[in-house]
């Protein structure tokens, strides 16, 4: 059965759901140490993106190598009144051509979380066909996200490190086995943005 071009995947269970993010050392470790994100050295003033694709978010940081400012990769498993939260509370983060820009500036304002969709990336890292979805947090859904919606961070650079070594050894089927197993996500009816 083919995947639909927009499709959430994630892994899940009935109490949560895990994203993904990509930050240095000092963040990374002060929310290991609290199970959450904290200020400082975490900037709450700023649009965090969290995504629920693994392999995308090794696509962003790539492998967690790219730059020290996101050589930690942590897995964040938030409550589902969170996501779907966000969700219900989110803007698509471009303005779409049939509105106008005072009418998309007042969308922005009033909406806390961007959504973004993206190409959904293999185990090298190309591009596929059907697109997974990044969310930004900003204002009240920033703090909801930090104060509320957290239940556990647990930092996962080791995995990702032996995927890509075994993916640089050409030992895909190995590496696909560490994969996380990321499951369709069935919502509500609170969320349908078009391009």
């Amino acid at each position: 059965m083919a995947i639909p071009i927009r499709q959430i995947r994630a892994v899940y269970n009935d109490k949560t759901i895990r994203v993904y993010q990509a930050y240095n050392d000092a963040i990374a470790d002060s929310a290991l140490t609290h199970g959450t994100f904290v200020s400082p050295p975490f900037k709450i003033e700023r649009m965090t993106w969290i995504k629920p694709s693994f392999l995308w978010m090794m696509y962003r940081s790539g492998w967690g190598l790219k730059d020290e400012r996101q050589s930690r990769i942590l897995a964040i498993d938030i409550t589902w009144e969170g996501f779907e939260w966000a969700l219900a509370h989110s803007c698509p983060s471009h303005r779409d051509s049939v509105i106008s820009n005072e009418a998309w500036d007042v969308v922005k304002d009033n909406s806390p979380v961007r959504i973004q969709w993206d190409p959904e990336r293999n185990l090298l890292l190309q591009p596929l066909k059907h697109r997974t979805i990044q969310i930004g947090l900003s204002k009240e859904a920033i703090k909801l996200y930090v104060n509320e919606w957290i239940i556990r961070i647990n930092d996962i650079t080791t995995v990702a490190n032996d995927i890509h070594c075994l993916v640089q050894q050409n030992k895909l089927q190995c590496a696909e086995k560490l994969l996380p197993v990321e499951l369709p996500v069935k919502l509500l009816a609170i969320y349908d943005h078009r391009p």
